[in-house]
């Protein structure tokens, strides 16, 4: 080993919290090196006269805390290797509590052979649990404000929140906080919990939690532990207890009564129904319509739960992995300029994550992986990319559309025979085998135009139901039924609609 770095712990702010042990190793220090001298503690070591470098400059020589505390550890890595005495850094409240430099230096003082000894201190969370007055076995979580994150926010738990440097940094707690709690929601600021003198217990709703004056290094927030159902059901967490109990022998007697194949039609209804939605940009009834949706994901996956097969926790799992997976071009050391190019990195993952599986093997076919229930129309525009991928394609739209032209007149042709020889249902089947290729080749010029056919479709329907209600309204306005109007008479308000429904 050369040198040796302790690092001792100042307490969370009143000199009469630190401890015999750190004292006497304060005074006895040949070299002191402080964080920051912004806590009360330095006024006794004044007083004492004991002399003490400080690390804030290194703050204003960096634009941001982890550059800071990366720079601070380099610092006493280098100064411990130059120095036959030990040096001691002390820094505020407990150093194994919120302290990030102590955790650089756990990292890297074994790789650098620089002995570490770590003196611990009473932490501000100490205090927090004497001051605001909540017991720890209820469960909390102690989070950063610099890196607080609405996904990981435990509402049944008491939520302690460090580091709260300044009013910018309460504001970001602030937007994150109301992602899971109402705007009323009543939270306490803590300012020098237990320094006599400087102490302050501010509470407010959330909305003002920015405009509490006081932060500084000593402050903290604490959001204490709910079982409002405003809160609780905005988690996950409580939706997956919801759908357990309206399927457990207690619950819903409809909801126990389902599989999968009886839910099959409502999951396929859902989805439909969410596209409707997003047809009429109808931003209310597609959030309502994605949580039906969401709610048929959840009861299959709870379904397999109570088998012991999967949950739906399993099903995010798998789709994290897979999205991280096929998207080396943002979690990995790909790149990708633009839509088409991630689209390439995706088929290529996709690929290899097969091979990884040892399914490419049983897949031997270009066309394989079209799921078998995709409406007809999607799934012709599929299997024609997939085999344009090959090369087994037209060269020009001009081809294509000579070919529609061609199925065209073979559906006049196979509907006069039919009309000829009289055979119905022979006929019949002509025709439609003919009507599909008709419908298979216009499928091909959508893709050569770049157009999906589906949507292309849904605008027409959207655009024919619009027409025909105003026909609809031409006659109520002059007071006539289906029965007492003609096709001539229809025609000339279809056309007149156009002027409304281009």
């Amino acid at each position: 080993m050369s040198g040796k770095i302790v690092v001792m712990g100042l307490g969370s702010g009143d000199p009469g919290q630190l401890t015999l042990k750190v004292w006497n190793r304060l005074q006895g220090a040949k070299h002191l090196y402080v964080r920051t001298e912004h806590h009360p503690v330095m006024d006794l070591l004044r007083d004492h006269q004991i002399r003490y470098t400080s690390f804030d400059k290194v703050y204003e020589a960096h634009d941001s805390f982890p550059e800071v505390y990366a720079a601070i550890a380099r610092q006493l890595l280098a100064l411990a290797k130059d120095e036959a005495e030990e040096i001691v850094y002390a820094v505020p409240g407990h150093p194994m509590v919120a302290e990030s430099t102590v955790s650089l230096l756990r990292e890297q003082c074994e790789k650098e052979q620089v002995g570490l000894e770590i003196i611990g201190g009473e932490s501000f969370i100490d205090e927090t649990f004497t001051r605001f007055g909540f017991d720890p076995i209820d469960g909390f979580q102690l989070l950063d404000a610099s890196t607080i994150n609405p996904a990981v926010l435990s509402p049944q738990l008491h939520i302690v929140i460090g580091q709260v440097y300044d009013t910018f940094t309460a504001s970001d707690v602030k937007l994150s906080l109301m992602e899971m709690y109402p705007d009323d929601y009543e939270v306490v600021v803590g300012h020098a919990l237990g320094v006599q003198g400087m102490e302050q217990i501010i509470r407010v709703p959330l909305y003002e939690l920015d405009r509490v004056e006081g932060y500084g290094n000593l402050s903290l927030i604490w959001v204490p532990r709910t079982e409002d159902d405003r809160v609780r059901n905005r988690t996950f967490a409580r939706l997956h207890e919801i759908v357990a109990t309206l399927r457990s022998p207690e619950g819903c007697p409809w909801d126990r009564e389902q599989t999968h194949q009886s839910l099959r039609k409502y999951l396929i209804e859902e989805t439909y129904e969410v596209l409707e939605t997003i047809d009429d940009d109808d931003v209310e009834g597609m959030q309502e319509e994605l949580g039906d949706l969401l709610l048929q994901i959840m009861l299959h996956s709870q379904m397999e739960e109570e088998t012991g097969t999967f949950n739906v926790y399993d099903v995010v799992q798998g789709l994290n992995e897979k999205l991280l997976f096929r998207h080396p071009h943002v979690f990995g050391d790909s790149t990708a300029k633009d839509a088409e190019a991630a689209l390439k990195n995706w088929e290529q993952m996709k690929a290899k994550e097969k091979q990884l599986k040892g399914e490419a093997s049983k897949r031997p076919s270009v066309l394989d992986g079209v799921p078998r229930e995709l409406p007809a129309l999607m799934k012709a525009y599929k299997y024609q990319k997939k085999a344009g991928k090959v090369g087994f394609d037209w060269d020009r739209v001009e081809d294509v559309l000579d070919k529609v032209a061609e199925e065209l007149q073979e559906l006049r042709e196979a509907i006069i025979d039919g009309q000829a020889q009289g055979k119905e249902e022979q006929a019949l089947e002509h025709a439609q085998k003919e009507l599909g290729d008709l419908l298979f080749a216009a499928v091909n010029v959508s893709r050569f135009i770049d157009v999906d056919p589906e949507e292309a479709l849904v605008m027409t329907n959207h655009k024919f139901v619009q027409r025909f209600r105003y026909i609809e309204e031409q006659l109520r306005i002059n007071g006539k039924s289906f029965d007492q109007t003609d096709l001539l008479e229809m025609e000339q308000w279809w056309q007149e609609s156009k002027r409304f429904t281009p």
